[in-house]
């Protein structure tokens, strides 16, 4: 039998997080020899998704030190769940099922319509092995809402919806009349095209995203967190800038509507990130791609000598003996070359619904399976702390069975403080529907880059010549196209600059037009 020690290899790809899984995909048509291992049993790395026993399997992991970007990894035990929040009993007790009825993930993160990786998805075809759900409503919290007798049903008691056109915004109840014309001032301007912006344009945008609303716009202050919001800033109005915030404000609208009425971003169906990386491996695999999960690198050397002047690197590689390629691309687990963030995030199964944060935006679009909430840090009673954020998954997403929902919460606030907050605005949530629990629920702090004070994160080159690294994973709720530009990068380490516009560009497959990428 033939061993990967058997074949000098054009490419070595160490790791299958998001980037390295993108590069498999970007070179699947290359004819190029190409070995892509894991050290995991499993697809993914730091953007994996887990069934519970996985999940429970991966915290064990962390405690040990296995996985450098995570810490303070733990699984609510039952008596933890039980002292959680004290709901309504009900006459029927809710119950987990079983651990493979679950699937999920431990860097949630949606694409907008108008993203270039959903146009790098559906220009490789692999957008035929994805099944996309659309995102539905943003939504804040409302504290002084909650004790009104609005009468509105479930959680609209708690959360006002965030206008995204303008018949969002003459709809919106709790928005004065002079508030209304003054944010479809702002949203104007923001969707006008950017020829049109005067030299001064680039002075608000320098400004903190608060002072750029209040300063050139006179936004009233009840509409800068649902503003924030749509920016999907993890920081606070002042740690934001305007720079940052704009452009995801201006992608936010212009995505709407783009891919069908109702709505502008989608999530891949059973686990959103981690199928769509293993979409990419799939049709890496179909192009001659080897793949080896299970697979630790124990040592990489390059070699001088001219007789290895074509295949330089000599990997040693547990169980598997020496294999040899003309390049190496791995990922960095540190932030050398820039500080990386830390934030707080958890995830749980939850018994209810939550139906009326699920509303179908206009007639003819299809029933959303998420939504954003998100709790401005002075509701929490901590004024000064970034804004937590909750993505709530549906049934229709695939990771939980029905009549249950997976709640995947997130503040840029590492450990017990962030944990904390978390817990406070998941009990929140919970308070608005009756004899809803909490099923199960893990908690973790995660380190990776932020898109947020405007850093750059290019491919690093390594000790040796030939050696590449990615950056860290992003935290980001949406996916940046600047993830797809570093992708680029080092695809043409391995093709050449010469063919940039064959980037992610690939015909259908004979005979494959409906099964393979």
């Amino acid at each position: 039998m033939e061993t990967l020690s058997d074949t000098t290899w054009d490419v070595i790809i160490e790791g299958t997080g998001f980037c390295q899984s993108l590069l498999a995909l970007a070179l699947s048509r290359s004819g190029k020899k190409i070995l892509h291992m894991d050290s995991n049993q499993y697809y993914g790395g730091p953007d994996a998704a887990f069934s519970l026993d996985e999940a429970q399997e991966w915290v064990t992991e962390v405690t040990q030190g296995r996985h450098p970007l995570f810490r303070d990894a733990s699984v609510l035990t039952p008596q933890e769940i039980l002292d959680f929040c004290s709901p309504a009993e009900s006459s029927e007790t809710p119950k987990l099922a079983s651990s493979r009825a679950y699937t999920l993930s431990l860097s949630p993160c949606f694409l907008h319509a108008r993203s270039e990786l959903m146009s790098a998805l559906v220009s490789s075809k692999v957008f035929r092995q994805l099944e996309f759900m659309a995102v539905g409503s943003w939504w804040i919290y409302t504290p002084e809402k909650s004790g009104s007798d609005s009468g509105e049903p479930g959680a609209e008691k708690t959360f006002h919806r965030v206008p995204g056109n303008r018949e969002d915004v003459f709809a919106a109840s709790h928005i004065s009349m002079k508030s209304k014309r003054t944010l479809m001032r702002l949203l104007r301007h923001i969707t006008k095209s950017s020829e049109d912006e005067g030299p001064s344009e680039d002075e608000f945008l320098s400004m903190p995203f608060k002072d750029y609303l209040t300063s050139k716009f006179s936004v009233p202050q009840e509409l800068h967190d649902p503003l924030l919001s749509l920016s999907l800033s993890q920081q606070t109005q002042q740690n934001t800038p305007a720079s940052y915030a704009i452009p995801k404000i201006q992608r936010h609208l212009a995505s709407i509507g783009y891919l069908g009425p109702g709505f502008g971003a989608v999530i891949a169906k059973y686990g959103g990130t981690p199928e769509i990386l293993q979409a990419a491996c799939r049709a890496s695999a179909v192009g001659g791609g080897i793949y080896a999960l299970g697979t630790k690198v124990l040592d990489c050397k390059w070699r001088e000598t001219p007789e290895h002047s074509e295949h330089p690197f000599l990997v040693t590689l547990e169980n598997e003996g020496d294999v040899q390629s003309k390049l190496y691309f791995s990922a960095s687990q540190s932030g050398d070359s820039e500080p990386l963030i830390e934030v707080a995030r958890s995830v749980s199964v939850l018994s209810g619904t939550f139906s009326s944060l699920f509303p179908i935006a206009v007639e003819g679009a299809p029933l959303p399976a998420t939504a954003v909430l998100m709790f401005p840090g002075n509701t929490l009673g901590m004024p000064e702390s970034p804004p937590v954020y909750l993505q709530v998954h549906s049934s229709d997403t695939g990771e939980c069975p029905h009549q249950q929902s997976v709640v995947y919460c997130s503040v840029a606030l590492p450990g017990t403080e962030g944990q904390s907050l978390l817990q406070v605005a998941l009990e929140r949530l919970i308070a608005t529907e009756s004899s809803v629990r909490v099923l199960w629920s893990m908690r973790y702090t995660q380190r990776g880059r932020s898109s947020t004070d405007g850093t750059q994160w290019p491919l690093q080159e390594g000790s040796s010549p030939g050696t590449y690294l990615f950056p860290p994973p992003s935290l980001d709720f949406a996916f940046e196209d600047d993830t797809l530009g570093i992708v680029k990068e080092a695809w043409k380490k391995v093709v050449g600059d010469d063919i940039d516009h064959y980037f992610m560009m690939f015909d259908d497959r004979e005979g494959t037009h409906d099964n393979d990428s």
